[in-house]
């Protein structure tokens, strides 16, 4: 008898602990983001989710490839890193149950020299590295075309385009395609020529769009919008709903605004 009072009193012990820990889970939100500006936009957004009776954990990753197969996996509950362009390509070639909970910022993308101070200085045969992840390619692409040194497939979305679809390229400009957490260092290189850069590698490399890049992109009718990814089956949980909440508040919103003064642009639902 003595045992199986033991055995039940143990019993008991496992069900509350169990039961503990999932109520601290359940008021955990942990996200997945890179350095700049996500994982400082969400430093910033801890205290107001605190408010809700939520404690934010932010996981810092430096990998786009990994945010949403983690994501997907579980392994946190929302991420902070990517645009609709990226994210839809992702969910297009892998299949993640996975879903846009919100838009949250623009990140004008620059093109950067160490070499030149103006665009006009660029030579013939110049050498530039763009990202290798094609959902960025249309995007770079029309600042290129706008500044008048490719001409593009004027049949083409600009979601759509690559480089295949330069129709015109009187400087014989040479592209060369590299990860996106190498642009960065790329831009010390003797051989090349201009980098088009991502804002929030840009920022953690202590550039500023705004007063660094030789010339940048638009943010009025930018469809590169960053967004809270989340699984489809949280996207309207209570901690999902709260964590949205808070990063398109006002409070956010002007934080942005006075920590980037531009070079961040948050966005309206």
């Amino acid at each position: 008898m003595k045992k199986l009072l033991v055995i039940l009193f143990s019993l008991l012990l496992l069900c509350g602990c169990s039961t503990t820990k999932e109520d601290e889970n359940d008021n955990t939100i942990v996200v997945s983001a890179t350095i700049e500006p996500h994982a400082t936009i969400l430093e910033a957004a801890k205290d107001l989710l605190k408010e809700k009776g939520y404690e934010l954990e932010i996981e810092v990753l430096d990998n786009y490839y990994i945010f949403n197969k983690a994501l997907d996996n579980g392994d946190v509950d929302a991420n902070y890193f990517q645009h609709t362009i990226f994210f839809e390509n992702e969910v297009a070639e892998y299949g993640y149950d996975i879903v846009n909970a919100a838009g949250i910022h623009i990140e004008p993308f620059g093109f950067y020299s160490n070499k030149y101070d103006d665009i006009s200085e660029l030579p013939d045969g110049a050498k530039v590295v763009i990202s290798n992840s094609v959902a960025d390619h249309g995007r770079l692409l029309k600042v290129l075309e706008k500044n008048g040194l490719i001409t593009l497939d004027p049949d083409k979305e600009v979601v759509d385009i690559t480089i295949d679809d330069i129709v015109d390229n009187p400087k014989g400009l040479i592209f060369e395609e590299v990860s996106p957490e190498m642009l960065t260092t790329t831009l010390s290189s003797s051989d090349v020529d201009l980098v088009a850069i991502n804002g929030n590698y840009a920022l953690a490399a202590g550039l500023n769009p705004l007063n660094d890049a030789l010339i940048i992109e638009s943010a009025e009718d930018n469809p590169y919008v960053n967004i809270i990814a989340c699984r489809s089956e949280d996207k309207d949980s209570d901690k999902i709903k709260a964590l949205v909440e808070v990063l398109t508040s006002d409070e956010i919103k002007d934080f942005i605004n006075e920590k980037y003064q531009g070079a961040v642009v948050p966005v309206s639902e």
